[in-house]
């Protein structure tokens, strides 16, 4: 191995040696300098190795693609045959822009095996996609509705199947493709091993897992409520009505040239596409209603430094990679706190600094206050110079002051104990009142 590491220009793969992966895969390891084991790698390729199901949980941007896609290839060499090519493991994602970046790691990964794969998606023509299948290959890499498509077709066989992959499938549930992963795995040979990755640990995927997995192996690594070290939050409350002139003013004075900008709906994001477009910004746009070509370019555009600002919802946004993405604008916050998580996790990417920024009009301080309270995050809310609000903002409610016992962690008895009794003597007033007014009548 020390041969290997110096023709690799002194790149260490010492932290995967320890992982027992095939020489080759250590080869493709060090041929993309890949130096350094992360800690959902470390957790989940010695299980995954054993043949067990695995339960993982892990945000984006923590190398859990090389996660599973290491074991699966380690998995695949001993038995795959040049000649002779079987579909023996299905991966299955919930975008087609993570389809693209998941064969693409299996593509390195794999530089020095003889192991295939193909691509399973929509935006593509089916012709093309059956020609690779006839050829023959190790691995399918799919959404669910193009490969239920073909299953309905009879165009693709399952039946060899021994490892099935899950990822992001909390997403996948959000966009109500249960019914058809459990038509697909009907399919899939048995006994199989199957991994399930999410963001989250959530009941829902606890309750998926109980249907998919067997006695599974689980893997958390970073809970929701963890801060990522390397994300600066920022917030700003903003009239609704100057949002995008918000927007416009902050790429202008702070020099942005690298920024993911999120809505929660496309209507949202092709009015502000369209406002920045005509502020000279240079701006591209990413949602549900586009073509497959069309939202591949607009990626293209942010990661080549040609357009500053992608615009984005956040299931179009499900696989975006841009390693040192410089920032994330929340333009409109998501409903829950799992897309908020999916959101920031897409910049402070593996060891890289970032910045989140989110834009609050006075429809957004509760849910913002819960995302707080949900993440133990403690965000100072500013107001940009020239944007003074002029909406009229609601009432805020006075905290409670707390006790010493209180500010020390503990809990103060007495002062519950008199909080009860006030609230007993208050009601009993209350009441006494109502009925000397029923006397009186």
């Amino acid at each position: 191995m020390h041969q290997l590491e110096k023709y690799y220009q002194g790149s260490t793969i010492k932290a995967f040696e320890k992982l027992n992966l095939h020489p080759d895969i250590l080869k493709a390891i060090a041929h993309f300098k890949y130096e350094n084991a992360t800690a959902i790698q470390n957790k989940v390729i010695p299980v995954a190795m054993k043949g067990l199901d695995v339960l993982g949980a892990s945000k984006s941007g923590t190398g859990k693609t090389a996660a599973y896609v290491l074991p699966l290839l380690n998995k695949l060499h001993k038995v795959v045959k040049k000649d002779q090519k079987v579909i023996r493991a299905l991966i299955i994602v919930p975008t087609i822009e993570l389809v693209d970046q998941v064969s693409r790691s299996i593509n390195d990964f794999g530089k020095y095996l003889h192991i295939s794969n193909v691509k399973i998606q929509g935006g593509i023509p089916k012709s093309s996609q059956l020609e690779r299948l006839k050829k023959g290959t190790d691995i399918v890499v799919a959404t669910p509705g193009r490969l239920q498509s073909l299953i309905a077709d009879k165009k693709i066989n399952l039946e060899h199947v021994t490892t099935v992959i899950l990822d992001e499938a909390d997403t996948m549930l959000d966009l109500g493709f249960l019914n058809e992963i459990k038509a697909i795995l009907n399919y899939c040979g048995k006994p199989r091993q199957t991994l399930m990755f999410s963001a989250t640990l959530s009941q829902n995927i606890k309750k998926l897992a109980k249907e998919f997995l067997i006695d599974p192996a689980i893997v958390e690594v970073s809970q929701r409520r963890d801060i990522v070290d390397f994300i600066v939050h920022r917030a700003y409350k903003v009239d609704k009505n100057r949002k995008a002139e918000l927007v416009a003013k902050l790429i202008t004075d702070k020099n942005l040239e690298q920024i993911l900008l999120f809505t929660s709906s496309k209507e949202s994001a092709n009015k502000i596409y369209e406002y920045l477009k005509s502020k000279k910004i240079r701006t591209s746009i990413i949602h549900g209603d586009l073509n497959r070509g069309n939202r591949a370019r607009s990626l293209a555009l942010l990661k080549s430094g040609k357009t500053q600002v992608l615009v984005a919802t956040d299931i179009a946004a499900r696989g975006i990679d841009i390693p040192e993405l410089e920032m994330v604008i929340n333009y409109e916050l998501p409903e829950h706190t799992d897309d908020f998580t999916h959101r920031v996790g897409r910049t402070g990417r593996a060891g890289h600094k970032g910045q989140v920024i989110s834009f609050l009009t006075t429809l957004d301080y509760n849910t913002f206050s819960k995302i707080e309270r949900h993440l133990k995050l403690n965000i100072k809310r500013d107001i940009y110079p020239g944007f003074e609000l002029t909406d009229k903002q609601p009432r805020q409610k006075q905290p409670k002051k707390k006790s010493l016992i209180e500010r020390k962690g503990g809990y103060d008895f007495h002062k519950k104990r008199m909080e009860k009794r006030s609230k007993a003597a208050q009601y009993k007033k209350k009441t006494d009142s109502k009925k000397a007014n029923n006397k009186k009548r």
